[in-house]
């Protein structure tokens, strides 16, 4: 939240609101699970905060984004972070194609509602994202996501998310 006092700029920057509808709590080990239906929306700005790459590659353009994911279980959390993005086509073969890889890192205040316990109010969130672009700019993805506290709270079971969104430009 403090890179928002630091560059105000970011507010007015052109991007992606993000809608997603997923399955919050999916296990792949077989344990037991508390399935949920999770409801996401994110609001990602252009706006690089960080360039730590080179000048022709926008792989490592850090970008801004907040976000309110909130579950059937009344769960909900409100989180900002990073993300960083690029077309597959380049990264992969170089040359450009409608498929982008976004993975994003963030933290935030989390609320179990009748939900999980994830042992803490601060959580953390990283997600890896697959999306295609359409021919009117819009988006469709699919992601899988993972909250945690990072063993700062007095336990941490965590949680994987995969959803699939919406993302139009703004």
């Amino acid at each position: 939240m403090l890179i928002f006092l630091v560059k105000p700029s970011i507010l007015s920057a052109q991007g992606y609101d993000v809608f997603g509808i997923g399955i919050y709590d999916v296990k792949f080990d077989g344990s037991s699970s508390n399935y949920a239906t999770d409801f996401r929306y994110e609001r990602r700005f252009a706006n690089t905060l960080v360039d730590i790459g080179p000048e022709d590659d926008n792989f490592f353009y850090l970008k801004p984004f907040v976000g309110i994911e909130t579950t059937t279980d009344s769960a909900f959390y409100i989180l900002g972070g990073i993300y960083l993005e690029d077309n597959l086509g380049k990264l992969m073969i170089g040359n450009e194609n409608e498929w982008n890889f976004t993975p994003s890192f963030g933290f935030g205040y989390y609320d179990d509602g009748n939900g999980k316990k994830l042992g803490n109010k601060l959580e953390f969130r990283t997600t890896f994202e697959i999306s295609y672009q359409l021919k009117n700019k819009n988006r469709i993805g699919l992601s899988l996501g993972h909250i945690s506290n990072a063993n700062i709270g007095n336990k941490n079971p965590g949680v994987e998310i995969i959803s699939f969104s919406y993302q139009k430009p703004f």
